[in-house]
C-alpha cells in the first residue's frame, strides 16, 4: 500500500502552488490522485496531480472518498491542524 491515500496531507513540491499543504481526496490510477487545499485554508484548489509531483506528511485526517471541500475543512479543524495546514514549506 502506498503512502499516499485518502485523507493524506502532502506538501506540493512543483507548480504555482508548490510548499503549500493539500489533503488527497481520491486515488485515480498509479500515478495521479485528486487533491484540494481546501482553497479557504491553504490556497490549492481542487486538482489532478501527479504522485511525484506532492510528498505525503506523516499526518492524516478521517474523510471518505470524494469528499466535499466542507466535510475536508470540518475534518481538518476537528483533527486541530488549521494552523499546520497554513503553513508554507520553503525549501
Amino acid at each position: 500500500m502506498s503512502l499516499v491515500e485518502v485523507g493524506r496531507i502532502c506538501v506540493k513540491t512543483h507548480g504555482r502552488e508548490s510548499g503549500r499543504k493539500c489533503v488527497v481526496v481520491e486515488r485515480i490510477d498509479k500515478n495521479f490522485v485528486l487533491i484540494t487545499g481546501p482553497p479557504e485554508i491553504t490556497g490549492v484548489r481542487r486538482r489532478r496531480s501527479n504522485v511525484d509531483h506532492i510528498t505525503p506528511t506523516k499526518k492524516t485526517i478521517k474523510i471518505k472518498a470524494s469528499a466535499d471541500n466542507k466535510e475536508i475543512t470540518k475534518a481538518i479543524s476537528s483533527a486541530k491542524l488549521t494552523p499546520f495546514m497554513k503553513e508554507i514549506d520553503k525549501e
